[in-house]
Formats: structure tokens, C-alpha cells, sequence
């Protein structure tokens, strides 16, 4: 076993060798395509600039929002709290390319929030009235979309925190708010940076929201490079800049993780203050507002969509329903066993846990990036035809990017199994798949499922490598709303885009669960 761990482990790494693939042909290097030039004198500046505006709007949209909640939900009490707990995570279940397409379909023109109030107003017309389809709205939708990466790592946090902090800053003079500036927040800054991360990650890795509110970033510059230009080396040195900010994001969230038990220096849980008056509206207002712009008016705009389409579903639905979830389902299949794999190598020889770390960086690929490399490596051998009649490699791309999520809820099952176990099993005479069969993947159900389950969702939302790589007349449902959203036929998106969010609700289900038990 120990002897495929190491080859298996790499092969699902040849995405980054073909991100260097380019660099092998002669003439290969920065300078060699008038695309790549073309860009550097016109574009590169505008992606730049665009990236890192989009970045900073968000970090500070998911700081206030995330860390806002946590702090509200984790130290009062109030009426609503205890739906509000598990609701705020709630809009995780919504891709970002969907909450873009029902924001800017609220708050167009022709919208209902503007018709509303041209109505109520007597005004033809609103001047005052921000374009939802520009950067602020697209900080807007990705904030509400992405808080929740913030509020359940925080949360967890303050929750952890002593419960005699507060209390020490009151004898030191401090009001609740400056106790909270200066004594809490300070100590929970791993968990927010962790957070904040891992949100950040995902507006670098989107392609359809961005696209779709016209914003020109790394990622849309690589697929304007790749399927306009036609330029595959331009393409690759687009993906690698995109790749140097995830891995900038990736490492300090990596720092953040490993400071996360230093954030509190007791156990103690601490009792929530219960709020009254003016107190308790505010933390209701705050943390309904939240749900309500994250979650309940995105579903009320696909509701009002589907009834605006009616009963007149898209004959091609089924096909794409039928496609994701093949896709989905395979790829959910594979990654489990693989998890196990690996897992349980790293549990039967603990030298090989650093495998199980390399596998992690996947999670950090950008859909666009990792399908650069795999294009790039599938050109470099003559092989680019698989893509176009096989679905193999798009699996494969799924597999690279969604294994680590599986392998992390293996290894937290097969953390809760003690060695012990082991052991009694192998003086019975068992050998170590017995073991692992008779033993283990019984005691694992749970988390088997799980692991599935997420990956399950994950493959169903992902956008930019299906773009890329799915074969010839193979569209999935997220591909779907994409194309139907660039042609404005947003009615005609609904029944894609909510059942989409529908299974993505199952994850967040089972968090929700989690939390309430906490």
C-alpha cells in the first residue's frame, strides 16, 4: 500500500506540471507571445487593480458581516437567536455566479425593490439609486454570499474564549464595546484571518459572478486568453499570477490555523447576556438583515423567477440534471475512496503524513488555474482530445481540487478510533485491510457520508473548470445558468440555479445540526 500512496499522491499533480509545461518548448519564456504582451501593456494593470479592489471590498464586507454575527450570536441573548444560530450559514448554499444574478435582478431597473419604489415615490425614475451590475455590487453579493466562512470560525472562537474576559475589562474601566476592540477581537484574529482566507480564496477562484457584473479579473483574463486569443502560453501566465495571490492568501491562512489554540486561554464557555429594549432590536436587525439580503431575498428572487417561467421547463433540464449529477456522483465515489486510501496510510505509517498535507493545497486551485494546467499538460503530450470526448478528465479536475474536503472528514472519523482498536483487532490475526474493512470503515459510515455529501455539493456548484473541461456537448447545471444568465434569460435560470441551491442546503443541514447541539 505504502508503495502507491507517494505515485498516487503526485499524479494528482500534474495540473502543476503543466502550468510549467509551456516553459519546456522553445522560445517558452515570458516575453514569447504577442498576446502575453498585448496584455501587459493594455489589460494586466486593470486585472491587477480589479483583483485586488475586489479582495479588499470583500475582506472588509465578510469582516463586519461575519465577525458582526459571531459576536452577537456567541455573547447575547435575544429573541430570534436560537434560529439565528444556524440560519446565518444558511447562504453557503448559494453559489456566488447565483447570489450575482439574483442581486443585480433585484436591484435593476426593471426590478421589483426599484419598481416598488418608483411606485411609492411618483418618480419615473432613480437617480440616486446605485447600478447593482458594478464593483460595489459586486463586493455587496460576495460579501453576503461568503460571511459565513467568518461567522462559523469565529464564532467557534469567541464561544471558546474565557468567560471572565469581559468581566476583566469592565474591572479595568473598558465599555462592552471597547472590551471588545481591544480584548477579544485581538485574540480571536487568528480565527478571523482563517476565515477571512479561505472567503478571499473563493472570490479569487470565481469566474460567473465576476463575468457576469463585467469585472476584469485574473480569472476572466485567463478565459479571454485561452478561448478568444487562442494563446495557451498567455493563459498559463495569467493563471500562475492568479495562482501567486491564492498562495499568498493560502499561506497566511495556513499561519492563522496553526495560531488557532491561542486564541483562549480557558475552556470555560461563557453565559450569554440577555439584551433588552433598543439592545435587542439592533442584534435582531443586525442578524435579520444579514439573513434576509444572504439568503431570503436570493430565495424570493429565484421563487418569483420560476413563477414568472411557470410551468414551461426547458426540455434540455433533464439532461443537465442528469449530467451534474453523474458527474457529482462519480466524482463523490472516487474521492471517498481515495480519502480512505490515503487516510488510513497516513494511520498506518505516520511518515507518510505529509501526503496528506500536499493534498490539501488542491482545495487552493482556482477552477480556471487548475484547468489551465490540465490543458496545458494534456497539449504538451498530444493527448487534448480526451477532453473533448470523454469526461474522465473533467472528474479528474474534480478530483484535484474537492479530495481535500473528503479526506479531512475521513480523518477526523478515523481520529476518533482509538489505536487500541488496532491492536486488539491484529492479535486476532486480522491483517491490515481486514482491519480496515472489518473495523474501521464500519465505525466510519458517518463520516464516509459526510465526505461524500460535501464533495457531492462542491462538484455541483463548480463553474470555471466545467467550463473549461467537460466535453463536447456535455453541459452541467451550473454551466447552464451561466450561459442562460450571459443571455439575460433569467426567468429561464430559475429551475437550474434552485436546484443547485436546494442540494447545497444538505451540507449546510447538517452543519446547522452541529451547531445546535453545540
Amino acid at each position: 500500500m505504502n508503495r502507491i500512496v507517494v505515485p498516487l499522491a503526485l499524479l494528482l499533480f500534474l495540473p502543476l506540471f503543466g502550468l510549467a509545461a509551456p516553459f519546456l518548448f522553445p522560445g517558452g519564456d515570458l516575453s514569447a507571445t504577442g498576446t502575453l504582451s498585448h496584455l501587459w501593456n493594455f489589460v494586466l494593470g486593470g486585472y491587477i487593480s480589479s483583483t485586488l479592489v475586489l479582495i479588499l471590498g470583500v475582506g472588509v464586507g465578510v469582516f463586519i458581516l461575519g465577525v458582526g454575527n459571531a459576536w452577537i450570536v456567541a455573547s447575547y441573548d435575544f429573541p430570534g437567536k436560537r434560529v439565528f444560530e444556524w440560519a446565518l450559514i444558511l447562504p453557503l448554499a448559494v453559489p456566488t455566479y447565483v447570489m450575482a444574478y439574483l442581486f443585480v435582478d433585484l436591484l435593476q431597473f426593471s426590478g421589483p425593490i426599484q419598481s416598488a419604489l418608483r411606485t411609492l415615490l411618483g418618480m419615473d425614475s432613480l437617480w440616486f439609486f446605485p447600478d447593482p451590475r458594478s464593483m460595489s455590487g459586486a463586493i455587496w453579493s460576495f460579501s453576503f454570499c461568503l460571511f459565513p466562512y467568518v461567522y462559523l470560525i469565529t464564532r467557534t472562537a469567541f464561544l471558546e474564549r474565557s468567560g471572565r474576559l469581559i468581566e476583566a475589562s469592565e474591572t479595568l474601566g473598558y465599555s462592552p464595546l471597547q472590551g471588545f476592540v481591544k480584548l477579544v477581537l485581538p485574540m480571536a484574529r487568528p480565527a478571523i484571518f482563517a476565515g477571512m482566507a479561505l472567503a478571499l480564496m473563493e472570490v479569487l477562484a470565481d469566474f460567473g459572478a465576476v463575468s457576469y457584473f463585467g469585472i476584469q479579473t485574473f480569472a476572466t483574463g485567463i478565459f479571454k486568453a485561452w478561448l478568444s486569443f487562442g494563446d495557451r502560453v498567455a493563459a498559463v501566465q495569467l493563471a500562475l499570477g492568479l495562482l501567486s495571490f491564492v498562495l499568498l492568501i493560502f499561506f497566511i491562512e495556513q499561519s492563522s490555523r496553526s495560531k488557532l489554540r491561542y486564541a483562549s486561554s480557558s475552556q470555560s464557555r461563557p453565559l450569554a447576556k440577555p439584551l433588552h429594549g433598543r439592545a435587542a432590536i439592533f442584534a435582531f436587525a443586525f442578524c435579520g438583515g444579514t439573513l434576509l439580503c444572504g439568503f431570503l431575498l436570493p430565495a424570493f428572487a429565484l421563487l418569483q423567477l420560476l413563477f414568472k417561467q411557470g410551468l414551461n421547463i426547458d426540455i434540455r433540464y433533464l439532461d443537465w440534471l442528469s449530467n451534474s449529477l453523474l458527474v457529482s456522483i462519480l466524482t463523490a465515489l472516487i474521492s471517498v475512496v481515495l480519502a480512505v486510501f490515503f487516510a488510513y496510510s497516513v494511520r498506518m505509517n505516520s511518515r507518510l503524513s505529509w501526503v496528506n498535507r500536499l493534498l490539501g493545497f488542491g482545495y487552493a486551485l482556482p477552477g480556471a488555474v487548475l484547468a489551465i494546467g490540465i490543458l496545458s499538460f494534456l497539449e504538451f503530450f498530444h493527448l487534448a482530445w480526451w477532453m473533448s470526448v470523454s469526461m474522465l478528465v473533467l472528474v479528474y479536475a474534480y478530483l484535484v481540487r474537492f479530495l481535500s474536503s473528503s479526506l479531512q472528514s475521513v480523518e477526523a472519523g478515523l481520529s476518533r478510533i482509538t489505536p487500541s482498536m488496532d491492536g486488539s483487532a491484529a492479535l486476532l490475526g486480522l491483517s491490515r485491510m481486514q482491519i480496515l474493512k472489518r473495523v474501521h470503515i464500519p465505525l466510519l459510515k458517518r463520516s464516509l457520508i459526510t465526505a461524500g455529501l460535501f464533495v457531492f455539493v462542491d462538484v455541483m456548484k463548480e463553474l470555471p473548470a466545467t467550463l473549461l473541461l467537460r466535453p463536447f456537448n456535455f453541459d452541467t447545471l451550473a454551466v447552464a445558468a451561466y450561459q442562460l444568465a450571459a443571455d439575460e434569460r433569467l426567468a429561464e435560470l430559475a429551475l437550474p440555479s434552485l436546484t443547485i441551491v436546494l442540494v447545497g442546503l444538505f451540507p449546510v443541514f447538517l452543519l446547522s445540526r452541529v451547531i445546535a447541539k453545540s
